[in-house]
C-alpha cells in the first residue's frame, strides 16, 4: 500500500490532473450543483486568477472538494485519506481529478511535501484544516499543517466557508439543498522556509478566524463563547 501511495503522490506531481478527464467531470457536476442544490458563490473576486493559491476551508461532507473546486476555472489539487485510494477504480479516478493520499495516523510529511512542491509550480491546493469531516454543530479545531504550508511556500491563502453541504447527504440518498460558499479576501504571510510549531500554529490561527468568519456570515452555529481563542491541534491535515 505505501508504493502505492507514493504512486498517486508522484502522479500528481510529475503529470497533474487528467486534464480531459477533469473537464468533462466538471462540466456535469457544476450545472448540476448549480440547478439540484441551487449553489451559490459569494466573494469570488477574492480569489487569485494565476499563481499558486491554498483554499483553507471547513470540512462537513464529501462534495467539499467538489464544490470548491468551482471558485476557480484551474484544476484543484487536496490532500485525501489514504483509505479512499484502497479501491484501484477510486484510487485511479480520484488521482486523476487532482487527489493525493495521506496516511493521518503516521504524521505523513510526505504529503505535505507534495502539497508544497504543487503550490510551487503554481498550482491550487485544497486544504482543509480541521482535518476530518466535523458535524454538526460549530466548527472543530484547526491542525497546524495549513499554517506551515501557507510559511513555506508563501502562497495566498483564501478562507472559505462551505455551508449547507452536510444537509445533502442522507443514507445514500442525495436530496436538494442549498450550499453556499463564501471567500474571504486572500491572506498572505512571508515565506518561511523552516516555520517553528509556534509560527506554524499562530498563522493557522489567523487564517481559521477569517474562515470562522465566513462561517458566521453565512449564519453557521458558533461556539457558546463566539469570542473564545482558537486552538490548534498538532496533526497534518486531510481530506476525508
Amino acid at each position: 500500500m505505501a508504493n502505492e501511495l507514493g504512486d498517486y503522490r508522484s502522479r500528481a506531481l510529475d503529470r497533474g490532473v487528467s486534464l480531459l478527464l477533469y473537464l468533462v467531470v466538471r462540466g456535469i457536476l457544476q450545472p448540476f450543483f448549480h440547478v439540484y442544490f441551487r449553489m451559490r458563490r459569494l466573494g469570488m473576486e477574492h480569489v487569485p486568477k494565476n499563481g499558486p493559491v491554498i483554499f483553507a476551508a471547513n470540512h462537513r461532507s464529501f462534495l467539499d472538494p467538489f464544490v470548491i473546486a468551482t471558485l476557480t476555472r484551474r484544476p484543484v489539487y487536496y490532500v485525501a485519506k489514504k483509505e479512499l485510494f484502497a479501491h484501484p477504480v477510486a484510487g485511479w479516478l480520484l488521482n486523476r481529478l487532482g487527489a493525493f493520499p495521506i496516511d493521518r495516523g503516521a504524521g505523513d510529511q510526505r504529503a505535505m511535501e507534495t502539497a508544497r512542491r504543487i503550490l510551487e509550480r503554481g498550482d491550487c491546493v485544497v486544504i482543509f484544516p480541521e482535518g476530518t469531516r466535523t458535524r454538526p454543530g460549530p466548527l472543530g479545531r484547526p491542525r497546524r499543517g495549513v499554517g506551515r504550508l501557507a510559511l513555506q511556500t508563501g502562497a495566498p491563502v483564501v478562507p472559505v466557508a462551505v455551508f449547507g453541504t452536510e444537509a445533502v447527504r442522507r443514507g445514500w440518498r442525495i436530496r436538494p439543498h442549498r450550499v453556499t460558499l463564501r471567500c474571504g479576501r486572500a491572506l498572505s504571510f512571508p515565506r518561511v522556509e523552516n516555520p517553528t510549531p509556534a509560527e506554524a500554529a499562530a498563522v493557522t490561527a489567523r487564517i481559521w478566524a477569517c474562515v470562522v468568519l465566513q462561517w458566521d456570515w453565512l449564519g453557521g452555529k458558533m461556539p457558546e463563547r463566539h469570542q473564545a481563542p482558537v486552538t490548534v491541534a498538532r496533526q497534518p491535515v486531510a481530506v476525508s
